[in-house]
């Protein structure tokens, strides 16, 4: 789904729905005279957008980082701002490329005011770099965290290369020849493709024939030059003898009993000088050792044991996706690591297909289609765009947790690919959670459900994680967490790059599924949960002199216990608190969040609610008023009485 397809399914405006639905970049554009002028900075966002993975620059807006809210200013010249976009993108003197059309930019209106959004999409590889002033150089922008970084020259250098060639191992090796091959390695592979292709005309070719139609010789018709490919090298070769066009060229296979890395493996393969080294005999090696002591129940057919499964399939396209979409010439190492439960597979080099596409299928852009070729040749790698649905397919099939597909850029670039072993709803988990949340977890939707369920297998999730595991609309993921987290069933971390946990995750352990803590019955006596003032900001360092004294009132504090002690309150109950601690004095949202141990963003949705009803009054009319605090109207307290005089509503207070 597109940028600009998701804007569109946004409701009511909502920044903060479309903040976690996409990447966004805020800035007020309102010029010398406030009324709406393009800031220079905008064409950074657009180049680092366009070379990451897209994103939505925000104009009319600034985003408040320290507490995750923005400041609406909006702008009077809209029709000059469009003007000033299209006619800079427009100017190859100024940006090399032009991603934009009309329905890439939309008109909010936020609080009266009219805010810009622009959509800008991920370039493709044949458009990277996308950068400015007519040179790559030093005008080139990637996205990383919250802000646009100038791209190396290195790295720059890298793009350009993956622009102009559809596959890096095609290259003709002037100078190399069968001598630098492995003739074993090359035999077996001969044997392994005459087994899968008894009555291939190939298979009476010499070598250099052979090694010409699978794609490792070639002869360029120009020059007249002949030689091994990158491909026939990389598949075939000496290990001295990669390393001279390749010094960056690692394979490392890891066997580990412990997910802890300084825990020493049981058992490694690395070219070492005592086997080739090359990338046909590591996959031998490698793909014979992954699928030991699987704990997979064989199948029959025709009354025969059928040990080729789904995840022995599954297990292997890894394998080989991770050999053929590899950057050799990047620093990072080929990587794969057996655990217990889990697998592991890294390669150099970032997706070339967007990760939302890959996971569908049917698109495929490889870095090195000769060894794709090679390997598809012996039946190990499965058709151009088939390859992730493929072990999508096999992990779905024994109902584990989905694969979790995912880009680094840091400290090199690379694709990892991590494979669980884990049921996807485990019983003791479901149990787990029903037992906690009763009827509430029951009334959830089943993606909703899954969410819990995968949050607290992992500890915690994000919103891109989340997209990988569920077909919804990103912004419905977003409707479910925040619906999630309204129901103290989670608790967002991070403000912009949120991180979700369990809302009373201090008292899971995956390891120990008793229910004898669970929030249902909570004990009285105070030392199980922290409900004294040191638990929380209540200093002169971190608030105002009358704030830090307000927060020292052990009766507000009282008031509030129920709240910090269970994280799993109804609206009605939490905003009766809220309505309680602002009955006497204003409080500020910072104030009122720490008295109720909840984060801001959650605080200010219950206060703004109460301002509605007119049950709560602000201290001032703007609202984003730096000293803005909130106060219990005569009409609160009055409900407040209600709930007094009610006995069902003894447990609010």
């Amino acid at each position: 789904m597109s940028i600009s397809q998701i804007i569109q399914q946004i409701t009511e405006n909502s920044l903060s729905e479309l903040q976690e639905s996409v990447d966004i970049e805020c800035k007020l554009a309102g010029g010398k005279d406030g009324k709406g002028e393009l800031p220079n900075s905008f064409w950074d966002s657009y180049s680092a957008f366009a070379n990451t993975n897209g994103g939505v620059v925000i104009l009319g807006v600034k985003e408040i980082k320290q507490n995750n809210t923005f400041e609406v200013s909006g702008i009077e010249r809209v029709h000059q701002i469009k003007d000033d976009i299209f006619k800079t993108v427009n100017n190859k003197n100024k940006v090399s490329y032009n991603l934009l059309t009309d329905s890439n930019i939309f008109e909010w209106d936020i609080q009266g005011k009219t805010v810009l959004l622009v959509s800008v999409p991920r370039a493709t590889r044949k458009q990277q770099p996308i950068f400015l002033d007519g040179n790559p150089f030093g005008n080139t922008f990637i996205r990383q965290h919250e802000g646009d970084f100038r791209l190396p020259d290195e790295q720059v250098k890298r793009l350009i290369a993956e622009q102009v060639k559809d596959s890096l191992d095609s290259d003709i090796l002037p100078n190399f020849s069968l001598s630098d091959l492995d003739l074993t390695s090359l035999q077996a592979y001969r044997q392994r493709y005459t087994n899968f292709n008894p009555t291939s005309p190939w298979n009476d070719d010499d070598n250099q024939s052979f090694l010409t139609k699978i794609g490792g010789y070639g002869k360029n018709r120009e020059t007249g030059e002949q030689g091994l490919t990158k491909a026939g090298l990389l598949m075939f070769g000496h290990q001295e003898a990669i390393y001279e066009i390749f010094p960056e060229y690692m394979l490392d296979y890891q066997e580990r009993e412990s997910d802890d890395d300084t825990v020493r493996w049981i058992d490694r393969i690395v070219p070492d000088g005592n086997w080739s080294g090359n990338l046909f005999d590591f996959y031998r090696k490698v793909s014979a050792k992954l699928p030991q002591d699987l704990k997979i129940p064989f199948k029959l057919k025709n009354g025969e044991r059928q040990d080729d499964t789904p995840i022995h399939k599954a297990i292997r396209e890894a394998l080989v996706n991770s050999l053929v979409h590899a950057d050799y010439s990047d620093r990072a190492s080929v990587k794969i690591v057996k655990y217990t439960n889990h697998f592991y597979f890294r390669n150099p080099g970032l997706m070339r297909v967007p990760i939302e596409i890959s996971l569908q299928g049917g698109e495929s852009d490889c870095r090195n289609r000769n060894l794709h070729k090679m390997f598809r040749f012996i039946n190990a790698g499965e058709q151009a765009g088939s390859g992730i649905p493929q072990i999508l397919a096999g992990w779905r099939a024994c109902h584990w947790q989905l694969p979790s597909l995912y880009e680094k850029r840091e400290p090199n670039y690379q694709t990892v690919l991590e494979l669980s072993m884990n049921d996807l709803f485990p019983n003791d988990v479901m149990q787990y959670l029903e037992n906690e949340y009763g009827k509430e977890f029951l009334a959830l939707s089943t993606d909703e459900q899954a969410i819990l369920a995968t949050i607290y297998l992992e500890s915690e999730a994000n919103h891109q994680r989340l997209k990988t595991l569920l077909p919804n609309h990103p912004a419905d993921i977003t409707k479910m967490l925040q619906h999630l987290v309204k129901q103290g069933m989670l608790v967002s971390t991070g403000g912009r790059w949120a991180i979700y946990s369990l809302a009373n995750d201090n008292s899971l352990s995956n390891n120990n599924l008793s229910t004898e803590t669970n929030d249902l019955n909570y004990p009285n006596n105070e030392p199980s949960y922290p409900n004294n003032e040191s638990s929380y900001p209540n200093n002169e360092s971190s608030y105002p002199n009358n704030e830090a004294k307000i927060l020292e009132d052990t009766d507000l504090i009282s008031v509030a216990n129920p709240a910090r002690r269970k994280k799993r309150l109804s609206n009605e109950q939490l905003r009766a608190i809220i309505l309680q601690l602002c009955q006497h004095d204003f409080l500020s949202l910072a104030m009122v969040a720490d008295l109720i141990s909840r984060t801001t963003q959650t605080t200010q949705n219950h206060l703004t609610a109460l301002v509605k009803e007119e049950k709560i009054a602000k201290k001032y009319p703007q609202n984003t008023h730096p000293s803005q605090a909130y106060r219990t109207t005569d009409k609160g307290l009055a409900y407040l009485q209600t709930l007094d005089d009610s006995p069902q509503q003894g447990c609010l207070i």
